[in-house]
């Protein structure tokens, strides 16, 4: 296999024919977008690169990448951003825990929590599923709408808070000639253009983006190391520590419902730990890092008059602007390259939200990808506009709520896959993907999910809620919602298989 035919742009064959999707009934492109020659603008966009699959399964053929170690890229940029940094900051800020206290549960956590998304890459190569296709052989036809919502809410709520923090950044550079509603727009746009284009250049553009901004945090901890110290803080609790790392679960364990979007194009015989192991390193080392570095800084916040000033509310970029400015000049330049670094962990919000609007309903799939990338950028840059003054309060409140399904959620598919299918692949039926009859119900999954809250509920530590259960134990909402769904969906889907007769 040469370079050239896996390089190229995967959505065009080996043999050249520019035709995409498999015929599937219901699902060619027709409609909204033929009238406007859709196809012919589709092929034309094809030629310069421009991914125009959608959710369609890619065929085995169509599967020709063998390069695993981008993977590790995809995700090291994705994490390599402030969002990462400010998550770190919470520990200390919010939770009062110290820099070790901080650091051990960062750590810890995340090395459990990254296990999860990692995994569900290396079903890509394997089926040519998307994540959300492959989910519907758990969740069913009709179940998966409600995973899709909920994703969509994730993955928009994640991109506000990116584009918050870039915005921040930007106009903490320029003073008062920009102010942050216009750097939320510049942010969202140039997101648009990387998600717009598709696969190909997501991967080109994730393979390059870490390096500035993991040397302007080097810099910036350079100039500042000497500063940094613990100020005086409460013993570290159980309940404080795991209520922590209930918020560090949005983080990673969020990703589980994107994650073969990204691998459908390497070859089924690619080795399946080959990939978990560049997955599992791009995302645990720059969450790792950046949060323990973030712990570090809040933690010595307070004993630094200018950087409480300028941390003002959350804000990160303000804060980063004082601590680059012994370099002057240089230092702006950094502060920018550091409010571009969560374009990267935007635009793959952005492509796999595209890709979980066209399965909301069969319309949808007549829509291509990149026009729902376009909706998708207008409704998170109205709403991080909207949302900029109150950070530090969505960013708690967002990712531990994010954390609770998303645990459920990875526990059913899971079990699904290793046990119900015994890990095989070969009991997945390609031809079902998009047939309500030969897919599961969807009722053991929705069931499972839905009823395992009634145990979580008591178990949250949120500000607008504490459950009776969490005021002893902290929030324990996450592991609950593991645990309580794995025990539900066995019961469940072990009836649902005899009673259906099929998987």
């Amino acid at each position: 296999m040469s370079t050239e035919k896996i390089d190229r742009p995967p959505q065009v064959s080996p043999s050249g024919n520019e035709k995409e999707e498999w015929d599937v009934p219901g699902t060619t492109e027709k409609g909204i977008t033929s009238r406007f020659r859709g196809r012919d603008l589709g092929r034309r966009l094809r030629k310069i690169g421009i991914e125009t699959r959608g959710v369609k399964p890619v065929p085995e053929e169509g599967r020709q990448d063998t390069k695993i170690y981008k993977i590790f890229f995809v995700w090291f940029s994705a994490g390599c951003n402030i969002l990462s940094f400010s998550g770190g900051t919470l520990g200390p800020a919010i939770f009062g825990l110290g820099i070790g206290d901080s650091c051990l549960t960062i750590l810890f956590f995340n090395l459990v929590f990254c296990i999860m998304p990692a995994y569900a890459m290396t079903w890509g190569p394997k089926t040519g599923m998307r994540q959300m296709v492959i989910s519907r052989y758990s969740f069913g036809y009709y179940g998966i709408l409600l995973i899709c919502l909920l994703n969509l809410i994730g993955m928009c709520g994640f991109s506000i808070l990116n584009c918050i923090l870039g915005g921040q950044t930007l106009a903490s550079v320029s003073g008062r000639n920009l102010s942050g509603t216009i750097g939320i727009v510049i942010i969202g746009v140039i997101s648009l253009f990387v998600s717009f284009c598709g696969h190909t250049v997501l991967h080109w553009y994730e393979r390059i983006a870490w390096f500035p901004v993991l040397l302007t945090f080097i810099i910036a901890l350079g100039l500042n190391g000497k500063e940094l110290g613990n100020t005086t803080f409460q013993p570290a609790t159980a309940r404080v520590v795991l209520s922590f790392a209930s918020t560090l679960a949005g983080f990673t364990v969020a990703w589980t419902p994107l994650g073969s979007d990204y691998t459908i194009y390497y070859r089924p015989d690619v080795s399946s730990w080959g990939l978990f192991l560049w997955a599992y390193l791009g995302l645990s080392l720059p969450i790792i890092l950046l949060e323990c570095t973030g712990a570090a800084v809040a933690a010595s916040v307070p004993s630094i008059p200018l950087w409480e000033q300028a941390y003002n509310n959350g804000n990160v970029g303000g804060l980063f602007a004082v601590m680059l400015r012994p370099v002057h000049g240089f230092g702006k330049f950094l502060t920018v390259l550091l409010s571009l670094s969560v374009i990267g962990n935007i635009a793959l919000s952005f492509y796999s939200m595209s890709l979980n609007l066209q399965l909301i309903a069969p319309v949808f799939l007549k829509v291509p990808r990149y026009i729902f990338s376009v909706v998708g950028t207008a409704i998170v840059v109205a709403l991080a506009i909207v949302g900029q003054h109150k950070f530090y309060d969505t960013l708690v409140n967002f990712l531990s709520l994010l954390g609770y399904w998303t645990g459920a959620y990875a526990t059913i598919i899971f079990l699904e896959h290793l046990y119900f299918r015994k890990g095989k692949f070969a009991l997945y039926n390609p031809a079902a993907w998009n047939s309500p009859g030969l897919l599961p119900t969807g009722a053991a999954a929705v069931a499972a999910g839905i009823l395992s809250f009634g145990v979580v509920v008591p178990c949250m530590n949120q500000v607008w809620f504490v459950g009776p259960i969490a005021k002893r134990t902290g929030d324990i909402g996450f592991e609950m919602a593991f645990v309580v769904s794995a025990i539900l969906y066995f019961v469940f889907r072990t009836i649902e298989i005899r009673w259906t007769d099929r998987l």
